[in-house]
């Protein structure tokens, strides 16, 4: 097991700041795809579920029509699980709706890599083909290792490989915040 040293740890964002966040986002969304007819919103498992449903909420709210979420859970998508020393903690994939021809905006709290959403990507293409998939994340952190960039980005903070971040949703933390931790 990993034991880290925190030596640092900073409040990014507040409840505030991400409530205004989402909605510009929507709001993003809804005008780049003239609407909301044909999206469908799928949150990466755990912390773009969260994201994803707020957004769908809100773009739901600003076009008065129903905008789909679901969940995708990419455990066995992911290119470690050879190298990994922990399994991976399956959670719930629950996609109720037929993605074939739609626009996807496949949702995540942080990008860094790049190798989650591939693996997002290849876990939604088995559900079907879709005629477009848009990314939308919180946090763009940097330090790509594969060439895939977000549409729809709630803040860049650049960081250094020392640092997390770290999102809490209330949905599943009790608390709405983004923080950076530095750690040894």
């Amino acid at each position: 097991m990993l034991c880290f040293n925190v030596v640092m740890k900073k409040e990014l964002l507040n409840e505030n700041d991400i409530g205004r966040i989402i909605s510009r986002m929507a709001h993003e969304i809804v005008e780049r795809n003239r609407g909301c007819k044909g999206l469908n919103v799928v949150g990466i498992q755990q912390g773009g579920v969260a994201l994803a449903s707020r957004i769908a909420q809100k773009m739901s709210a600003i076009e008065n029509i129903e905008v789909p979420s679901a969940s995708l859970d990419i455990s066995f998508y992911r290119d470690d699980l050879d190298i990994r020393k922990t399994q991976p903690v399956v959670r719930k994939t629950n996609v109720p709706f037929d993605i074939n021809g739609k626009t996807i905006i496949l949702v995540d709290d942080v990008i860094y890599t790049g190798r989650t959403v591939r693996a997002a990507m290849g876990a939604l293409m088995d559900f079907g083909r879709p005629a477009q998939i848009q990314l939308a994340v919180l946090i763009d952190r940097g330090h790509r290792e594969l060439p895939i960039s977000a549409d729809y980005i709630g803040k860049n903070i650049p960081t250094s490989k020392a640092e997390i971040i770290k999102v809490l949703f209330k949905e599943r933390d009790q608390v709405d915040q983004v923080y950076i931790q530095r750690v040894e």
